[in-house]
C-alpha cells in the first residue's frame, strides 16, 4: 500500500516506521530539506528519535508535498492540531478519490471546537468511511525501539477501519478495530490535559492519591464530555481511552507529563515550553477542549484547574485549595 506520512516529528516517523515494517511503501513529509536528507541518507531522525533508531531503508522522505498526495493510498496526518487547517487548506483536491485518511492528532480546534477528523473532512472534502483515526498507549519512543503495544483503529466504516489495521500490523504494533471515531478523538486529546495536571502536581511533590484522584476524574470528565458529542462509553474503559491515560499520565517521556512537571515547579508557561523542547498539545488544547465541555453543559474541574495554571497564571497550591475546599456531593 502506497502511504503518505505528512509530519516528520517523532510520532509521524515512528508511525511511518511501522507502515514500512508492516511492508508499504511508505514517504514521510517534511518541510525541511536536511530532515527529508538525513532519513533518505542516514535513515535517521536524530532531532526527533535522538536515541539512535534507525528507520528501515525502504522508508523515504520528501519536501513536495503536492507530489506525493495524488498518487498516495493512505495519508497520515501528523502534525499539530492547531497548524492543520492552514497548512493543509491549500491542498485541498489532491488527495486521490479513494485514499484513506488517518489522523495521528489528538487535539481540540482553538477556533471552531472540532476534532481533528472534522477539521480534515472539512478541508478536504472527505466522506466519513474515508476518515480513520488511531489511538492507544502509543509513547513514540518505545514504538520506535519496537518495544510491543496495542493501538485501535476507529472508522464509521468497519471495513475500513480493518483494512487499515491489517496494513499497519506488525509482530510489535498489535491493532484493534473500532467504529468510534469521536470516542477516540476526545479520549486522545482530554488525556494530554490530564496528564498536564498529573505533570503539575508531581511537580509541587505530591504523591499517588493525588496523581490517582486527577487520573481518576480526568477520565470521568473525558467520558462525559464523549458522551455529550456522541461517543460509545466503552471507549473510554478501553485502549484509547484509560489506555492511553495511563500511559501519557505515567511516563516521563511524555511531552505533556514532563510540561506539566516545570510548571508545577514554578516555571512559566513560556519556561516549561523551552525546557520540554518539543510540542505538548495539551497545553494548547486544555483551552478549547473546556469550552465544549461548557457548552454541552459538562461539569470539568481538573480541565478548568489546568487551564486556570496554564493560561491565567492561576497559583497551583491555591488552585488546589479550592478544589478541596468544595462540598461534598455524590461521584460521577
Amino acid at each position: 500500500m502506497r502511504a503518505v506520512v505528512i509530519g516528520s516529528g517523532a510520532w509521524g516517523t515512528t508511525f511511518a516506521q511501522v507502515l514500512a515494517d508492516a511492508g508499504n511503501d511508505v514517504v514521510v513529509w517534511t518541510t525541511q530539506e536536511a530532515v527529508a536528507e538525513e532519513i533518505n541518507t542516514r535513515h535517521t531522525n536524530g532531532r526527533h528519535l535522538p536515541d539512535g533508531t534507525v528507520l528501515p531503508e525502504t522508508l523515504a522522505a520528501s519536501t513536495d508535498l503536492a507530489r506525493l498526495l495524488p498518487t498516495a493510498e493512505v495519508v497520515v496526518v501528523a502534525l499539530p492540531s492547531q497548524v492543520v487547517r492552514d497548512v493543509l487548506t491549500p491542498y485541498a483536491g489532491l488527495v486521490a478519490p479513494e485514499a484513506v485518511v488517518v489522523s495521528l492528532m489528538k487535539g481540540v480546534e482553538l477556533s471552531t471546537l472540532e476534532v481533528m477528523s472534522q477539521v480534515l473532512m472539512e478541508i478536504w472534502d472527505l466522506a466519513p468511511e474515508r476518515m480513520a483515526v488511531v489511538s492507544g498507549p502509543n509513547l513514540a519512543g518505545e514504538i520506535a525501539r519496537r518495544e510491543p503495544t496495542t493501538t485501535v483503529v476507529a472508522c464509521r466504516d468497519d471495513a475500513v477501519a480493518h483494512r487499515i489495521a491489517e496494513a499497519i500490523a506488525t509482530p510489535y504494533f498489535r491493532v484493534f478495530t473500532s467504529t468510534d471515531v469521536i470516542g477516540l478523538e476526545i479520549g486522545g486529546a482530554v488525556k494530554n490535559v490530564i496528564a498536564l495536571a498529573v505533570g503539575i502536581a508531581e511537580g509541587m511533590g505530591y504523591g499517588y492519591n493525588m496523581v490517582a484522584s486527577i487520573m481518576t476524574r480526568g477520565l470521568s470528565e473525558g467520558t462525559r464530555i464523549g458522551l455529550a458529542i456522541g461517543a460509545e462509553r466503552e471507549t473510554f474503559l478501553g485502549l484509547a481511552g484509560v489506555g492511553d491515560l495511563v500511559a501519557t499520565c505515567s511516563s516521563p517521556s511524555s511531552r505533556n507529563h514532563r510540561l506539566g512537571s516545570y510548571i508545577g515547579k514554578g516555571l512559566t508557561l513560556a519556561e516549561a515550553v523551552e525546557a520540554t523542547g518539543a510540542t505538548a498539545e495539551g497545553a494548547k488544547s486544555c483551552r478549547p477542549i473546556l469550552e465544549l465541555a461548557r457548552r454541552h453543559g459538562v461539569k470539568a474541574s481538573v480541565i478548568a484547574a489546568v487551564v486556570a495554571v496554564v493560561h491565567e497564571g492561576r497559583d497551583p497550591a491555591q488552585v488546589v485549595r479550592e478544589l478541596h475546599a468544595r462540598p461534598p456531593r455524590a461521584e460521577d
